[in-house]
């Protein structure tokens, strides 16, 4: 499928490459943007091959967040316009969330509000020595969307979300890094190598393990102990189940390397 926002290419490595690709403009959370992440989400779910997504930018910011621009041309009629916009962005996020595939982030130069958020749902983000972190939404007199309570929160903390937040606090890498929003600090030259390295990793794993896991890991916190309990044995279950499993349980006692085909 063809994007106007987006590129998608999906490797023969099993990594998928999931590009945001309006550098002209910044990579801005727009119309197209918020509707072509739901359909982009939709076809990672329905492919088998993809054991790994990518998500990058081109040009010369990760993004800047929603389109303020965007905002200003439509203020009359903006609450309802929102509601419409977060339908197809949240969806995409949704689904993302869902895939059993593990995604890993490429960030460089610049990201703003909602692309933090977007990020920090990811499994690892590697980010430039460079790059600037912003929570933007209240410097405009906005919260926000597409679940960063929830994802800065997982990775930062509550009170330091809450902060972050509040605050429309802007970070350095490093200072990203402190606080938990970024898992790897590498130079701005090789930030996606490392990144797109780490992905080809997780691509020759458990690829069905690993999704239990991403799902497991939204409920931790608010399930209860027992109810995550019962979730982790039907997820062990699921998993137990595979082929992937058994190679697993084959190589571990005749001693060699396992090779996971991710079913």
């Amino acid at each position: 499928m063809a994007y106007q926002s987006l590129l998608l290419d999906i490797r023969d490595n099993g990594v998928a490459h999931l590009v945001l690709n309006q550098p002209a403009l910044g990579n801005p959370f727009n119309a197209a943007f918020c509707r072509e992440i739901a359909d982009a989400a939709g076809e990672l779910a329905s492919r088998r091959d993809v054991r790994a997504v990518l998500l990058r930018a081109n040009g010369p910011y990760f993004s800047v967040g929603g389109d303020i621009k965007m905002f200003a041309q439509t203020l009359d009629t903006l609450p309802e316009q929102i509601r419409t916009w977060t339908g197809g962005l949240h969806l995409g996020v949704a689904r993302l969330a869902r895939l059993d595939a593990p995604i890993v982030a490429a960030i460089h130069g610049t990201a703003m509000g909602g692309a933090v958020g977007l990020f920090a749902g990811c499994d690892l983000v590697y980010c430039g020595r460079s790059v600037t972190l912003g929570g933007a939404y209240t410097t405009i007199g906005y919260t926000c969307d597409m679940g960063a309570t929830f994802t800065l929160a997982s990775r930062m903390g509550l009170a330091r979300a809450r902060r972050f937040l509040l605050l429309g606090e802007v970070l350095t890498a490093a200072e990203g890094e402190r606080a938990g929003l970024v898992d790897y600090l590498v130079d701005d030259d090789v930030v996606v190598k490392e990144a797109e390295a780490a992905a080809i990793r997780l691509a020759q794993g458990p690829t069905r393990a690993y999704g239990e896991l991403r799902r497991l890991m939204t409920t931790a916190l608010g399930a209860g102990f027992e109810r995550q309990m019962e979730d982790e044995v039907q997820g062990l279950i699921r998993a137990a189940s595979t082929a992937d499993a058994r190679e697993g349980i084959s190589a571990f006692i005749e001693r060699r390397p396992a090779q996971f085909r991710g079913c």
